[in-house]
C-alpha cells in the first residue's frame, strides 16, 4: 500500500511572488551528489545532509533527477513505480524529510517527472506482455504488428535517440515503440488512462509538498497520427512542418494545460518546467504560454559557442520569443546529459555539446567562469548543474568496463559520453571518495578531484566556488540582476558583449586577447583580475566577464 505523508510547508506562502522568474535552480543528480549510507551510490539522506551547503551557496531551489523505483536501465529514467522511491536512494520517509528540511532552509524542491515512457518492468507493461495481443493494457503503449511477409520488420523507420531501431519485437510477434532504450517503452498519450494516471501522480507528489516538476522529454509525449515513416529524411533533418513525427507535436499542449489546472488546486506557487528540445526558441515558447508551463529549458543557449556574435544572437532571440507569452527566459550551461561547459569550452569551436578530447583545461575553466557571470547577469532564471560551481571538467578517461550510460553501448545517440559529467563530486581534499561517502563511488573519480573539492576551494577568494557564492549573493542584492525581459546593448569592441540593466552593466570579453574599455562604473565582481587605470579605462583580460554598478 502506498504511504501518504503530510505535506511540509513551502518556504513562502500567500501572495503570488513569481519566485521562478529569477530563481537560480541547482540540479542534483542523486547518484553522484552525496552518499549517506556508504554503499558507493548517492542517495536522499546524502542530499539532505548537504542542503546547508546549497543554502550557503545561495541557490533558490533544488531540482532532483529521478529517484523513483527503477531497474536503472537508464539511470532512473526508466520508472517502474512513480509513487515509490528506489531502495538505492532511500524511502518515502527519506523524501519527506528532505522536502521538509529544504523548506525549513528556504529552499524549494523540484522533482523530475518522466511521462514519455515507463520502465519495461512497470506493472502496466508487464501485464500487457503477459496478456498478449488484444490486451487493453497494450493500448496504453504503442504496440503494432510488424511489416514484411511475417511481420519481421519494424512498423516504421523511426530510430531510437540512443541508436538503432525505435521498435523491439515481443515474443508474440508484435512490436512496441521506444524512442530511447528498449527497456523504456513509450506511453500512448491518446489513451485516457495514461492521462488520468499522470494527473494522479502529480497530486501524489504535490501532496508530499514538492514545489514543482521538471518534465522529461516534454516534447515527445504525443506522436503524429498513424506513426508515419520519416522516409528519405535523415533523422536529424526537420520535416516540412518544422517538427519530427515523434517530437514537438501540437497535441502535447492540451496535456500541459490540464496539468496547470492540477497545480492551481494547491496553495503556494508550484511550477512546471519543460525539457523540450525544439527546432527554434519560438517553438519552445509554446510550452510556456500563460495556461501551460512556467519555464522551459533554453537549449539553444546551452549549445552556443563562446563567441560574442553568436551569444548576442541567441540572447536576443530567446528574450524576444518569451516576451509575447510573458514567460521568463531560462539560461543553462551544463546538465547531466551534456559535456560540462568547463570541458566543452576547452575544445575548438564547432563541436557543440559533443566531447571529442579533453582540450585545454585552463582555457576551459577561464571561459566557464566568464560564461557563468554572463549567464547570471541575464534577465530570467538560471540553472546550475552540481559540480559546475567547483569548475569540474568532464572525466574523459573512464574505462569502458565502468561506464553505465546506455547510449555508450549503442555506439550512437547522445554521443555516448554522459558518464563523464556524472562522476560523483568531491567534498573533501582526501578520502576514498573525496567526501562523497564512506564506501567509494559508483564511477571512479580522478586523482585530481581533491584539489577541486568544496573543502579545498572554500575560503579561497580566487576559487570557482567562491566566485559562484559571490555572484549569487550580488545577484540577490542588485535590483538590476535576475527578473526582467530585456537588456540594453551598449557599444563595445569586437568580441566583447556589453549590456545595461537597471543600475548595472555587464561586459564580457569572449576573445583570446586583452581588450581595453571605458570603465562604466564601480566594479562589483569579475571572473578574472581586472586592472583599472586613472584615465577611466580598464583592461579586460581574455575570456573575462565583469559586473559593474552604475
Amino acid at each position: 500500500m502506498t504511504q501518504h505523508l503530510a505535506a511540509p510547508a513551502a518556504p513562502t506562502t500567500g501572495t503570488d511572488t513569481g519566485w521562478w522568474r529569477d530563481a537560480v535552480i541547482y540540479q542534483v543528480y542523486p547518484r553522484s551528489f552525496a552518499d549517506g549510507n556508504g554503499d558507493g551510490m548517492g542517495d536522499l539522506e546524502g542530499i539532505r545532509s548537504r542542503l546547508p551547503y546549497l543554502k550557503d551557496l545561495g541557490v533558490d531551489a533544488v531540482w532532483l533527477s529521478p529517484f523513483y523505483a527503477s531497474p536503472q536501465a537508464d539511470a532512473g529514467y526508466d520508472v517502474a513505480d512513480y509513487r515509490a522511491i528506489d531502495p538505492m536512494f532511500g524511502s518515502l520517509l527519506d523524501a519527506d524529510a528532505l522536502i521538509r528540511e529544504a523548506h525549513q532552509l528556504g529552499l524549494r524542491v523540484i522533482v523530475d517527472l518522466v511521462p514519455n515512457h515507463s520502465s519495461d518492468q512497470h506493472e502496466w507493461f508487464q501485464r500487457a506482455l503477459k496478456e498478449g495481443p488484444g490486451s487493453p493494457l497494450r493500448e496504453r503503449y504503442h504496440f503494432r504488428p510488424g511489416k514484411g511477409a511475417n511481420g519481421e520488420l519494424p512498423p516504421n523507420d523511426w530510430e531510437s535517440i540512443f541508436g538503432g531501431p525505435a521498435w523491439t519485437r515481443a515474443e508474440d510477434g508484435e512490436w512496441y515503440l521506444h524512442l530511447f532504450a528498449p527497456e523504456q517503452p513509450d506511453f500512448n498519450w491518446e489513451h485516457p488512462a495514461v492521462r488520468d494516471e499522470f494527473r494522479s501522480i502529480l497530486r501524489f507528489w504535490l501532496d508530499m509538498g514538492v514545489d514543482g516538476f521538471r518534465v522529461d522529454v516534454a516534447h515527445g509525449l504525443v506522436k503524429a497520427d498513424g506513426l508515419p515513416d520519416i522516409g528519405s529524411h535523415d533523422q536529424l533533418k526537420l520535416l516540412g512542418n518544422d517538427v519530427m513525427p515523434f517530437f514537438d507535436q501540437d497535441g502535447v499542449h492540451e496535456i500541459y494545460r490540464s496539468w496547470r489546472q492540477v497545480l492551481s488546486e494547491y496553495d503556494g506557487e508550484r511550477v512546471l518546467v519543460a525539457e523540450a528540445w525544439t527546432p527554434t526558441v519560438e517553438r519552445t515558447a509554446n510550452y510556456v504560454r500563460p495556461d501551460e508551463m512556467h519555464q522551459a529549458f533554453n537549449f539553444q543557449y546551452l549549445g552556443t559557442h563562446w563567441d560574442a556574435a553568436e551569444l548576442r544572437k541567441v540572447i536576443d532571440a530567446s528574450l524576444a520569443a518569451m516576451r509575447p507569452v510573458g514567460a521568463p527566459t531560462t539560461w543553462v550551461l551544463s546538465n547531466h546529459d551534456v559535456t560540462r561547459h568547463a570541458t566543452r569550452f576547452a575544445n575548438p569551436p564547432g563541436l557543440g555539446t559533443q566531447l571529442r578530447e579533453q582540450g585545454d583545461r585552463e582555457l576551459g575553466l577561464r571561459r566557464a567562469r566568464a560564461a557563468t557571470l554572463l549567464m547570471l547577469a541575464l534577465p530570467g532564471s538560471a540553472y546550475v548543474y552540481q559540480g559546475e560551481e567547483l569548475g569540474l571538467p568532464d572525466v574523459t578517461d573512464l574505462p569502458d568496463e565502468v561506464r553505465q550510460d546506455p547510449s555508450f553501448f549503442r555506439a550512437s545517440g547522445q554521443d555516448g559520453f554522459r558518464d563523464g559529467c556524472r562522476v560523483p563530486i568531491p567534498w573533501t581534499v582526501e578520502g576514498s571518495s573525496y567526501g562523497f561517502g564512506s564506501g567509494g563511488s559508483w564511477l571512479p573519480q580522478p586523482a585530481t578531484w581533491g584539489a577541486l573539492s568544496v573543502q579545498a576551494q572554500t575560503g579561497d577568494p580566487g576559487s570557482t566556488l567562491e566566485l559562484y557564492r559571490s555572484a549569487l549573493r550580488v545577484r540577490r542584492e542588485e535590483r538590476g540582476l535576475g527578473a526582467g525581459e530585456a537588456v540594453e546593448w551598449l557599444d563595445a569592441p569586437e568580441g566583447v558583449l556589453a549590456f545595461r540593466r537597471e543600475g548595472f552593466v555587464c561586459t564580457a570579453n569572449t576573445t583570446g586577447e586583452a581588450v581595453r574599455i571605458d570603465v562604466p562604473g564601480r566594479m562589483l565582481l569579475s571572473s578574472r583580475q581586472v586592472r583599472t587605470s586613472v584615465d577611466g579605462t580598464a583592461e579586460l583580460p581574455a575570456d573575462t566577464t565583469v559586473w559593474w554598478a552604475v
